[in-house]
């Protein structure tokens, strides 16, 4: 048994309209779910494939850093597919200089983080003090990549630059998003 903390926000979430959105997750991953919504607490068991099972609780984690439901469930359809936190706090000197690079990891009306998704391929979402990635390996190393490059203050054109780059290293030239 495994026990993942998911803030109380996102509780509602997890659990989603009238459990649909649990009973998904225990269905999928093959696991039971414990969800205390008093404190965030989330009892995790495996009860089907054990490896299954050992995906689960990146799933709920996903979900509580903010990630759709659907978006943490891709973690299940590919044994590729990876999540990823990344702590801002961890790379900040205090709240001020927290909030500035939050500020900075998203962009003009969330543009850094659009550019991220697009030209990797990617889901990232930046929720409270971190920033997760849901993707293959190689789209999560060029987030984390660019994201360690905007916290240590490059600047935003050079991380598009790198961003474009890497986006044309992994795909030849094919767009990786339909949008």
């Amino acid at each position: 048994m495994q026990h993942v903390k998911v803030p109380q926000d996102r509780i509602g979430v997890l659990i989603g309209e009238g459990g649909s959105t649990m009973r998904e997750i225990e269905q999928r991953a093959e696991v039971r779910l414990d969800i205390d919504s008093e404190n965030g607490s989330v009892a995790i068991d495996s009860v089907g494939d054990p490896v299954l099972g050992m995906i689960a609780p990146d799933i709920v984690r996903a979900v509580g850093r903010g990630f759709a439901p659907e978006d943490a469930l891709a973690l299940l359809q590919d044994d590729m597919m990876m999540f990823e936190l990344i702590d801002i706090n961890n790379h900040s000197r205090n709240k001020n200089d927290m909030r500035r690079k939050k500020g900075r990891l998203i962009g003009e009306n969330g543009r850094t983080r659009e550019l991220m998704e697009e030209l990797t391929g990617a889901d990232v979402v930046i929720y409270g003090s971190t920033l997760g990635i849901i993707g293959k390996a190689e789209e999560v190393q060029v987030v984390r990549r660019a994201v360690e490059m905007i916290l240590d203050g490059a600047p935003h054109g050079a991380v598009y630059s790198f961003l474009e780059r890497k986006h044309n290293e992994l795909t030849q030239g094919f767009n990786v998003r339909n949008n």
